[in-house]
């Protein structure tokens, strides 16, 4: 028995791995940091033995409430991931699996690799509706990379989507994957009409130290990149000093910042209700864009979510929040479960790989929605 997080993404500590039924792991803490949560490992064990894996410090992790009703993820080719039984008794969280093939590996949600990013911003750069901007490089020396899609004009209203501020939250880019699949589609008439008069501007991993080194919230520093939107520097947080100078260059009419939440069984928008400059048209849009998801797909709701900010106390370092304020524009922060959509759950899978794209796809109609109005 053998078992490995050293790989991209990786992150778990091997305290003791003997006995196949007493196997005691550890999630290892983002650097410079005290969060951790996400976990994604290999193992190699004996086909039709039951493998009972303890991971003993959940109960410390950044959000333990996330693994009340979690099942972890498994997959044997790395395409196919489903759920497993799992068990949190307020400490441990205990994964208990039989293997039917000589290794298998688990995940806290389904890994995005670095080497698919790569290949999801070369696919989108054959498009001659795409430029490839190179912002700048990491603390740890990875490109961070913006896709213009659309041909810019001061005319057109501009549409920014960043995806992944938080590198555990791997289903925000395949949000990505699915959305610009559909704005890339030259016979899909909606996308066809947006990018008419509007250009977006769309980040598909905003922390890609992170992601590689298996970090849950932080970038390769410790910083957590969602509260560096007032004073962002390239010491700690080049990532965000990069985009927003792009931002002020180009100009935001409407804002999505892409997450997942480790708590909360469904999908949900954060606005900005708290920012100074909200008003009745901020107020009027968002409605228009919730009403127009809520009408096309089951998979959003509006019951559930975070509270609403009062009027005057956002806090003004969070990506939707600053974007919203500095800009005067439309701005959410759109959250995906890490678990499953309790009001269409999914037992075999949960939330899914394959379902953040398809809501990637559909957002794009709430955008057709209110593109128009977003200048009024």
């Amino acid at each position: 028995m053998f078992i490995t997080a050293n790989f991209d993404s990786g992150n778990i500590d091997v305290i003791r791995a003997e006995d196949a039924t007493d196997i005691e792991l550890q999630i290892r803490r983002d650097n410079q940091s005290d969060f951790y949560q996400w976990f994604h490992f290999k193992l190699y064990g004996e086909v039709g033995t039951e493998h009972v894996m303890r991971i003993t410090n959940a109960g410390e992790s950044a959000y333990p409430d996330g693994w009340k009703e979690y099942s972890a993820l498994a997959s044997y080719d790395r395409e196919t991931w489903f759920r497993v039984p799992t068990q949190f008794d307020g400490k441990t969280l205990t994964i208990a699996y039989t293997p039917e093939q000589e290794s298998v590996y688990f995940a806290y949600f389904v890994p995005y690799s670095y080497e698919r990013h790569q290949d999801l911003i070369q696919w989108a750069q054959q498009s001659s509706l795409v430029e490839h901007v190179f912002l700048g490089p990491t603390l740890d020396g990875r490109d961070m990379n913006l896709l213009v899609i659309g041909e810019p004009d001061d005319s057109k209203r501009k549409i920014w989507v960043t995806a992944r501020q938080h590198p555990g939250e791997s289903m925000a880019e395949w949000f990505i994957e699915g959305m610009l699949g559909r704005l890339l589609d030259d016979e899909d008439g909606a996308a066809r009409k947006l990018l008419q008069n509007n250009v977006f501007y769309v980040v598909p991993n905003m922390n890609p130290d992170g992601s590689v080194r298996g970090h849950l919230r932080t970038n390769a520093v410790g910083t957590n990149l969602n509260r560096e939107w007032a004073e962002p520097t390239l010491e700690k947080s080049p990532e965000v000093y990069y985009v927003l100078k792009a931002m002020d260059e180009t100009g935001v009419d409407l804002y999505l910042d892409i997450h997942g939440d480790e708590n909360l069984p469904y999908n949900f928008l954060a606005g900005c209700e708290g920012v100074p400059c909200y008003n009745e048209r901020h107020d009027k849009l968002a409605q228009q864009f919730k009403d127009t998801l809520l009408a096309i797909t089951p998979e959003f709701q509006t019951e559930f979510g975070y509270e609403v900010d009062k009027p005057g106390e956002a806090n003004l370092t969070v990506a939707s929040n600053a974007v919203s304020e500095r800009f005067d524009c439309l701005a959410f922060t759109l959250e995906m479960p890490f678990k499953d959509n309790a009001n269409l759950p999914d037992e075999d899978f949960g939330w899914s790989a394959n379902r953040s794209a398809q809501l990637g796809a559909d957002v794009l109609s709430a955008v057709y929605a209110v593109a128009n109005n977003l200048r009024d």
